[in-house]
């Protein structure tokens, strides 16, 4: 180093003192920044190459902060920072430590806070996570699936969430929890589930719940600019299978040209069917007692009449007294046998929708279907009737599987812990969001049973299972329940430009930040459910809270 010479040291150990203070006076006589290099000379070991940097009390502060000042700054207060040149791992500590904001010197004599400004106006910033802020909670109806709502929940930094309250239930089952998360930190996300928890049920009623959780992740991952699967633990997989329903057709021929399209051309490696026994209808001699829960139109409405309560489709399975006869068996085992032929057996099948019956017949239904090797029997009884889905389970070959209406890991476990169902099959948007889900998943893994997952919503939700699905090792695949509504795929917009299906397969979004997806509004505000055609206006009428929650004394 000019003017100064070398130092020789022993193990390492030196004074520099005189050298400071003979750099600071010389930084003061020239007032310009200058960089200093010093050799040290050891006695056991090769020179060693040091760098001087005189370093500002705001320049100290500006480094805890992660800010690095390029500029040599003068000020005779000014304190030292020694960097080994020639050593790397050193050097790339504090290198990244340090990071790579230039101050410019006119910013010498600023105030700290002028200074942060600067320095950091070109910082790509996502968020200051621990500040972050719930302020609102709007929502729009889409007719997908007759009616689904998505929610948004905004916050006080300009990041908003996406969420979906389950097909087919109200919007108003999130509305309700709004006013028990204003003010929370989106990111604690765990902590807000479990404070709004209670509030959700089986089925359609944990729609809210699901939302808001969906909600919380999105929020949470663009803080982080990370993608949802990252916080839950990382990803086994880049793309997610899914599974689609056969389609439906007038003649055998059109049938068969139409399940030629969806694996073909649409590229489904999974497919599932229903084998109802509505397909019954006007035999003679295919079913017993079925003329009393016959609708005014003729029909075993399964899906209920929503004014009767009492009506077949509101009717728990073993209290129908449906029998089905020999007659009927063979008639349903030929509809299963002429998709099977259709679609091969180098393609699972899955079948679902039966009707309700008790589980004797759902026994005997199953021995008819086993030389069809089908991938699963799907919610032939009631989920909670764990006992009667174990002696099914035992009595056939055929995987039992269900599980699209039940909410929390809790209500999972007496089917996981008896091996009462051979697969688990959750609905993210009823079984508690991606957190619970992927729990589900997993508790399930340990006990040796497969998880598959029921969907039929908005990209949204399907974007949640998605990531969900990615996150988890036993999964299935994915129900795809809107394969053929031609303006389904075009209500959101993916932020890192990735198409949101590839020949059967959904594409995880690999680094855009949560769900990874934006809402397409020109698409969505023309499928608006016709009984309310808001979009996301204002609710401040669910901002105030009017109860004591604790269930406990």
């Amino acid at each position: 180093m000019e003017g100064i010479g070398a130092l020789q040291h022993s193990n390492r150990l030196f004074k520099i003192r005189a050298v400071i203070s003979w750099i600071k006076r010389k930084r003061i006589e020239e007032r310009e920044p200058v960089a200093y290099t010093l050799t040290i000379h050891s006695v056991s070991k090769q020179p060693s190459t040091l760098k001087i940097i005189i370093m500002t009390p705001s320049q100290k502060l500006l480094a805890k902060l992660g800010i690095k000042d390029q500029d040599i700054i003068e000020d005779e207060n000014a304190s030292v920072k020694i960097e080994e040149q020639e050593n790397p791992r050193r050097s790339f500590f504090k290198k990244s430590a340090m990071g790579g904001i230039a101050l410019g010197g006119s910013l010498l004599f600023s105030p700290i806070e002028d200074i942060i400004a600067q320095s950091t106006q070109k910082v790509s910033r996502f968020s200051s996570p621990s500040d972050l802020k719930i302020t609102d909670m709007r929502y729009c109806v889409t007719s997908v699936l007759g009616r689904t709502a998505i929610i948004r929940i905004d916050t006080n930094q300009g990041i908003y969430g996406l969420g979906e309250v389950r097909d087919g239930a109200d919007e108003r089952y999130a509305l309700m929890l709004k006013s028990r998360i204003l003010g929370e930190n989106p990111c604690n996300v765990e902590m807000i589930f479990k404070k709004i928890r209670q509030f959700g049920g089986q089925s359609r009623q944990a729609g809210g719940v699901c939302a808001v959780e969906m909600a919380l992740w999105d929020i949470c991952g663009k803080a982080y600019n990370v993608p949802a699967w990252q916080l839950l633990g990382g990803r086994y997989r880049d793309k997610v299978r899914m599974y689609a329903d056969t389609p439906e057709a007038g003649s055998p021929e059109e049938q068969a040209k139409l399940i030629n399209y969806r694996i073909k051309d649409q590229g489904y490696t999974w497919l599932k069917m229903d084998v109802s026994i509505g397909e019954l209808k006007g035999i003679p001699g295919a079913l017993v007692n079925y003329k009393f829960w016959e609708s005014s139109q003729g029909n075993l409405a399964q899906w209920g009449d929503q004014s009767n309560y009492m009506s077949y489709g509101n009717t728990l399975h073993p209290f129908t007294q449906i029998q089905i006869t020999d007659k009927g068996f063979e008639k349903l085992g030929e509809i299963v046998e002429n998709v099977r032929g259709m679609v091969g057996y180098d393609i699972p099948l899955s079948t679902d929708h039966y009707g309700h019956f008790d589980l004797n017949n759902g026994i005997r239904l199953g021995k008819a279907l086993e030389k069809y090797r089908l991938a699963w029997l799907e919610d032939i009884i009631s989920w909670e009737l764990t006992d009667q889905w174990k002696t099914m389970s035992d009595a056939m070959e055929t995987p039992c599987l269900t599980g699209e209406d039940i909410y929390l890991l809790k209500n999972f476990k007496p089917l996981i812990d008896k091996h009462a169902v051979d697969i688990v099959h959750p609905d993210l948007a009823s079984s508690g969001g991606l957190l619970e889900t992927k729990r589900i998943g997993d508790y399930a893994e340990e006990n040796g049973v497969a998880m598959a997952m029921h969907q039929a919503g908005t990209p949204v939700s399907f974007m949640a299972n998605v990531h969900c699905a990615a996150a988890t090792q036993n999964f299935l695949a994915l129900e795809h329940h809107s394969v053929d509504l031609p303006w389904w795929e075009s209500m959101v917009k993916t932020t890192d430009g990735r198409k949101l299906i590839t020949k059967g397969f959904a594409n995880l979004p690999l680094t855009a930040p949560g769900l990874g997806i934006e809402l397409n509004d020109e698409v969505i505000k023309q499928h608006l459910h016709a009984t309310d055609k808001s979009y996301f206006a204002p609710t401040p009428e669910w901002d105030a809270k009017r109860s004591h929650d604790r269930i406990f004394s």
